[in-house]
């Protein structure tokens, strides 16, 4: 079973908790906190979304029991519309702790029901069949200086629009020849309200109903109705909807539906140097600037899975975040914190070289020693492992240097220089060997009285430097995608082109050696590569005892450090 998502604690409520609480004590809707996230099957959900999905269901189950949590699609444009994004999102969901039960729905379910609405509307003088072209209605809607110009089939009368509308969903007229328009106020304030299309033609089979419709509903026009079919006591979105409001309850208030759900808007999630763009990301795919929906580097959900991401990590961002009324721009850094925060607490230690050079340790006899090693230092219960320590073994490239710039505050190995093996002894450097002017080889020797944490009688100064390492003898190789942030501008949605800011270095490949216990990991299983960050055997391209390890987050903020 997943994971729910935590209650908040009520001593931290915000703006939408208390309206919640206070609905709650004048007993409104009988009591009842209903929610629901109603995302569009058109794309993969993105971290945007989990904000959402967090907070509606987080509402809900903090209100138990009078409360329950919808996922409803959205899926009035067959146009863009699959059932592998139906799939998707019901998995992110899932994976994020959310639980629906037997309240799955779709706005198609209501298609009829939309459609005799329409037909309420109609005969109440509301709505009418408008002949004009898609150009003709964008142009005459106006602009927020002037006021829009009334169609000129605005005044059909009942009958006419009742005869063309039935005909339109008959099929006896092509894509784009009629639309059926709410006739509101062509002088409105709020462009929404200026005449908004309800139904547009269609001629292409929906996932769900096949062939039987070639009307479609609008968004606007299904999303209010929608939540009222099913009873939502709080319909909650983003402050972009903050004047489509008007239009959510002026459908509502005029149609037979017994429910009046309330919109309450609220700040989206914009996170730096990522995009949240539905179409922008589709282009991303479309053009092979990444690897799909899931790829590690986009900003979906499928993709921070795929990465190692947490799902308690995001929960405990959003928690961080809160929700308010201004819009802002949370840094990435703050993600990336609470998805370092739960690994720590939650992965095995093991050690990895991902730029590995060989080291010879000269005076150890043949044959190798048994460490024994724990796989967390201050959590007992993950229990430990045995290494295998002997003659030949890799370091990273990164702790040997020739000729160190700060020699006294480098405390890794150098000609001359000594630093401790995690967990062993501590070696020496004497010599080094170079091919085509890159060391490829250490000469080091070992202090037989140094081990387990013991200062070698040899050596006068303290060693302070640890490092990692693995056994040449029986280390594995492994594929690891080291992956950074896909773009190097703060705000690439701002640019003319956002392709423009793409990092050219946001994945490298490498083959790295790791300890052989590594090669057990399965798909999704996280570690801490001791002194390089925490890494994930990707869940789609792992397969068993030869992972792919994705690394999913840094140890420590070098971003911005280096920013």
């Amino acid at each position: 079973m997943t994971e729910r998502i935590p209650t908040n604690k009520k001593e931290h409520r915000n703006f939408i908790e208390n309206i919640i609480a206070q609905d709650l004590d004048q007993n409104k809707n009988d009591g009842w906190v209903i929610t629901r996230f109603p995302p569009e099957p058109n794309g993969f959900l993105h971290i945007g979304h989990a904000k959402a999905i967090c907070l509606n269901y987080g509402l809900a189950w903090n209100n138990a029991p009078k409360s329950r949590f919808h996922l409803r699609f959205d899926d009035t444009n067959p146009e863009k519309e699959d059932t592998r994004y139906v799939d998707s999102i019901k998995e992110d969901v899932k994976w994020l702790g959310a639980e629906w039960g037997e309240h799955l729905y779709f706005s198609s379910d209501y298609f009829d029901k939309l459609f005799n609405f329409a037909i309420e509307l109609i005969k109440k003088g509301l709505a009418y069949v408008d002949d004009q072209t898609p150009d003709e209605i964008a142009n005459s809607r106006g602009s927020f200086e002037k006021p829009g110009k009334e169609s000129p089939f605005r005044e059909r009368t009942i009958d006419e629009n009742l005869k063309l509308f039935y005909e339109m969903k008959e099929g006896k007229f092509a894509d784009g020849q009629k639309v059926l328009r709410a006739k509101i106020d062509m002088a409105s304030p709020f462009m929404c309200m200026r005449d908004p299309i309800m139904y547009r033609i269609k001629h292409i089979e929906h996932h769900r109903t096949g062939n039987k419709w070639c009307i479609y509903p609008m968004y606007d026009y299904t999303h209010g109705l929608s939540d009222a079919i099913e009873g939502i006591t709080h319909s909650l979105c983003t402050l972009e909807f903050q004047d489509n409001r008007r239009l959510y309850d002026w459908f509502v208030e005029n149609v037979s539906t017994e429910a009046r759900p309330h919109q309450y808007e609220s700040a989206r999630l914009n996170l730096d140097y990522t995009i949240m763009s539905k179409r922008k990301l589709l282009s991303l795919v479309e053009e092979n600037y990444v690897d799909g929906w899931d790829d590690p580097r986009m900003p979906t959900i499928s993709g921070a899975r795929r990465r190692g991401y947490p799902a308690a990590g995001i929960r405990n961002f959003m928690e961080q975040i809160g929700v308010g009324k201004q819009d802002s721009v949370i840094e990435l850094s703050i993600l990336e914190a609470n998805i370092r925060d739960i690994l720590n607490k939650t992965t095995k230690r093991c050690m990895g070289v991902l730029d590995p050079i060989k080291v010879t340790i000269t005076n150890w006899q043949e044959g190798t020693q048994e460490i024994e090693a724990p796989f967390h230092p201050q959590d007992d219960s993950f229990g430990k492992r045995t290494l295998n320590l002997g003659r030949e073994i890799y370091i990273d490239r990164s702790d040997f240097l020739e000729e160190p710039p700060s020699p006294k505050k480098w405390f890794r190995l150098g000609p001359g220089r000594s630093a401790r093996l995690r967990y062993g002894y501590v070696i020496t450097c004497d010599d080094f060997v170079k091919e085509n002017g890159k060391i490829v080889e250490l000469k080091c020797h070992y202090h037989k009285d140094s081990f387990g944490g013991v200062q070698p009688k040899a050596l006068e100064k303290k060693v302070k430097g640890i490092i990692h390492w693995v056994n040449s003898e029986d280390a594995a190789d492994v594929e690891v995608r080291l992956y950074d942030r896909l773009f190097h501008h703060e705000n690439p949605s701002a640019l003319d082109d956002f392709r423009t800011a793409i990092n050219p270095d946001s994945l490298n490949i490498i083959q790295a050696k790791v300890e052989p216990y590594l090669l057990n990991a399965r798909p999704g299983d996280s570690f801490q590569f001791e002194r390089m960050g925490y890494f994930t055997a990707d869940i789609k391209l792992s397969k068993h005892k030869n992972p792919v390890f994705n690394k999913t987050v840094s140890l420590k903020d070098n971003w911005t450090k280096k920013k």
